[in-house]
């Protein structure tokens, strides 16, 4: 898992038909200095709003997250954070 701000939404109206009915969000990695990392395309499976920190999967472990393992998804939002402690 990876700390990540979501920056954004995406629309597709055309997609595989495993993925319809799914929310993509654009997902920063951040790291302890909260600097941002390149930007992600992230399955939202918890409701994230833009601004908000959570926690995304990657690879297999989204497709797990999902509960969808025969998808082709790469990166899942699977928590939205509330806190953060003990990184300086």
């Amino acid at each position: 898992m990876i700390i990540c701000k979501v920056a954004g939404s995406i629309v597709a109206t055309r997609k595989n038909e495993k993925l319809i009915g799914s929310k993509f969000m654009v997902v920063e990695p951040l790291d302890i200095r909260n600097e941002y990392g390149k930007s992600l395309i992230a399955v939202d499976q918890v409701g994230a709003g833009i601004g908000e920190v959570v926690l995304v999967a990657l690879g297999s472990a989204a497709r797990i997250g999902c509960d969808t393992p025969d998808s082709p998804i790469d990166a899942a939002i699977i928590g939205i954070v509330d806190q953060v402690n003990g990184l300086e």
